[in-house]
Formats: C-alpha cells, structure tokens, sequence
C-alpha cells in the first residue's frame, strides 16, 4: 500500500538518478585515482609491499592494482566500461576487506571505506552508469537510440 511519503519523496528522488550515479562515478574514481597515483609514483616499491604482505608475486598484484586503479579511476569518471570497473574494483575492495579482517582490523578505523567501496562498486556494476556517460552515449550511437 502506497502511502503520502511514496507521492512526496520518490518521484523526485528518482528524477535525479542519473545525477547521483554520475557523483557516485566522480567520487569513486577519483578515489581510486590518488590511490593509484600513490602507488605508482614508487611502483617498485608497491610491488615489493604488495608480495610482503602475501600477494605473490607481489610484481604482478602490484601492477595490476595500480595501473587498474590509474586508469579505470578516470574511466568510471568518465563512465566508460563502467561495468567492468565496477565488477573490477568490487573484486579489489572484497579482498582488501577481507584481507584486513583476518588481519584483525576493526570496521571503523580499519575497513569501514573498504566495506563502502566495495558497496559502490556493487551498486555501479547491477545499475551501470546512467545516461550521464560514455557508456549511454556510446551504446546511443552503436545502436543509434
């Protein structure tokens, strides 16, 4: 059964949906973005953290961590094969939390953003990138909508 807040509070909020994906694309992406940016600023070194900490070999996982998060960090911004960034830095960001588990961390001051990206990038892959990006743009132009 409908009630009064369905009428009030829905229609406008689903009105701005493609709005609110195109934040969560900019936000997400730009997170991943610096993280990577961080990371290859001392690759060598990132790989060799990576494999210490018992990603082996640690030249692969530091690599393909990296170079996934500097360029699918600005391809999400743009929402460019936004689903398989999302499927990718879902993946990323269930290991990181249930690595940091089982190293014992706690939710806040430990895994709480992990757990949020993880969430986000969920959310990216099921809905996909909304009509504000290269993916809408892109498909209206292949199959000319």
């Amino acid at each position: 059964m409908k009630t009064i807040l369905d009428f009030i509070f829905i229609p406008p909020i689903l009105s701005y949906t493609d709005l609110v994906l195109l934040a969560l694309r900019l936000v997400m992406g730009s997170i991943f973005l610096a993280h990577g940016i961080a990371k290859i600023k001392d690759l060598k070194g990132t790989q060799e953290w990576f494999g210490s900490i018992g990603f082996k070999p640690g030249v692969f996982w530091g690599t393909l961590v990296t170079f996934g998060e500097v360029i699918g960090g600005p391809l999400l911004m743009l929402g460019l094969a936004t689903t398989f960034w999302g499927l990718f830095f879902g993946i990323q960001m269930i290991v990181v939390t249930i690595w940091k588990i089982l190293k014992k961390q706690k939710l806040f001051g430990g895994f709480e953003l992990d757990l949020l990206l993880v969430t986000c990038a969920l959310i990216l892959l099921a809905v996909g990138a909304g009509n504000i990006s290269l993916d809408k743009i892109l498909l209206n132009w292949y199959f000319h909508i």
